[in-house]
């Protein structure tokens, strides 16, 4: 769990020696800083032994779907026999969260040993005049990636994060890249357009390595995947849509992205064992927190972390397909960097109520001012300020037979799981 809050440490001048203090740690770095690029994770990572040198990877790109696509792999992987890990983001509880080994998280007291060596790479490399100070997201990763390697992980699938080109995981030089998706999202860093979003999220692709998409990729990111592939001497392989192995009642995105996921770990594999995926899957592979996550009844109670339009229209399909014999309320929160009038106007298409609330993050846009959006797509709104309420007046507009989702932000399905009020770590 997160440390209770309290005063961060100073960037890297101390180096953290428990999991509170690692916690503290990341606080206290600037999540992106002002310069993108790897020459700084480059050298961070070389200061620690070039950690991602270890391990073979899957990286995953995508505007959505990255993170349970990256979770399939990993799970596809150790039902082979393969010792694998994954780095993950964002969390909803704790940093450890976000490293996997054995399908499971790492331990706080593993996290924070690579933590306190990266604390200590981080503070050599601040120093240096052609580098800017080491960002929260470049210490996870490098942190991630320690991990990983001291823990023998023979593959890890590696889940990108803003972008691709300039991302900080765009280290690993991955023999195998998955690009989930590509749409329109942060803009304001990563372009205008498709093409463009395309052309970021998949200069991660390695010489001679495989790209993996899916057959209903967008048709001008499938026309730069192409260009990209022949230019670096890579190979294009095309998923379907859906994975047969996916059980009846898969929401259509999870059966996309294990699709994917099958694909990849094709590739790393050689053959697919089928029975050990069905295995897995009946283990419970395809539950994911935060994702489609069912976490009452009576009113059916879902929470989904969709964060953009195509997520949207995702979730909407999902629950057109669950059906439901009651209203359909949307509990909703959304960050002040996603197109809050494209997904609005998706919501307002599966939901016959909104009710409108924030997030603890430091973006995230006022209630009234999406209440005031929404109002502008024909449906009922209500606006309430503390998440956990707003679930809760969801709830009771829906009626035992009707449907209540969270959704919008990842952020808000981490505050709605831990106590009303709380003001801890970022989830990054």
């Amino acid at each position: 769990m997160n440390s209770p809050p309290s005063e961060p440490m100073e960037g890297a001048a101390a180096t953290p020696s428990s999991y509170a203090e690692a916690d503290r740690w990341l606080l206290g770095l600037e999540l992106f800083g002002m310069d993108f690029g790897t020459a700084r994770m480059e050298r961070l990572l070389g200061e620690v032994g070039d950690p991602q040198a270890r391990f073979r990877a899957v990286h995953v790109v995508g505007s959505n779907g990255k993170s349970s696509t990256t979770r399939l792999v990993d799970t596809i992987l150790r039902a082979h026999g393969i010792r694998s890990g994954a780095y993950l983001s964002p969390h909803l509880k704790s940093w450890t969260e976000r490293v996997l080994v054995g399908g499971e998280p790492v331990s706080e007291g593993a996290f924070a040993a690579s933590a306190a060596e990266v604390a200590r790479a981080a503070g050599t490399v601040d120093g240096e005049e052609a580098f800017g100070p080491v960002t929260q997201f470049e210490a996870l990763t490098a942190t991630a990636f320690l991990v990983l390697a001291s823990e023998g992980v023979e593959v890890a699938a590696v889940e990108a994060g803003l972008g691709g080109r300039l991302d900080a995981t765009n280290v690993i030089g991955a023999p195998v890249t998955v690009c989930t998706a590509v749409g329109l999202e942060h803009t304001q860093w990563l372009g205008e357009t498709v093409t463009e979003i395309a052309t970021e999220k998949l200069d991660v692709i390695a010489r001679g390595s495989v790209l993996v998409v899916p057959a209903d990729l967008e048709a001008d990111a499938m026309g730069v995947a192409i260009a990209i592939t022949r230019k670096r001497e890579a190979r294009v392989v095309v998923a379907p849509a859906s994975s047969p192995l996916a059980p009846a009642a898969t929401p259509p995105y999870l059966s996309h992205n294990l699709a994917l996921a099958l694909a990849a770990s094709h590739e790393v594999l050689g053959a697919i064992d089928e029975a050990s995926v069905t295995d897995a899957i009946e283990a419970g592979a395809l539950r994911i927190a935060g994702r489609f996550e069912k976490v009452g009844e009576r009113p059916l109670t879902i929470l989904d972390g969709a964060h953009n339009a195509d997520g949207m229209a995702a979730l909407g399909a999902a629950l057109r397909e669950a059906g439901s014999s009651g209203p359909l309320i949307a509990c909703v929160a959304i960050l002040d960097d996603k197109d809050q009038d494209a997904m609005l106007r998706v919501v307002a298409d599966f939901a016959d109520h909104l009710v409108v609330t924030g997030c603890s993050h430091p973006r995230a846009v006022a209630p009234a001012r999406l209440a005031g959006k929404a109002a502008a797509f024909g449906v009922q709104v209500r606006e309430v300020a503390e998440p956990h309420d707003a679930l809760a007046l969801a709830r009771e507009l829906a009626g035992d037979e009707g449907t209540v989702v969270a959704t919008g932000s990842l952020y808000l399905i981490a505050d709605l799981g831990r106590p009303p009020g709380f003001r801890g770590g970022s989830t990054l």
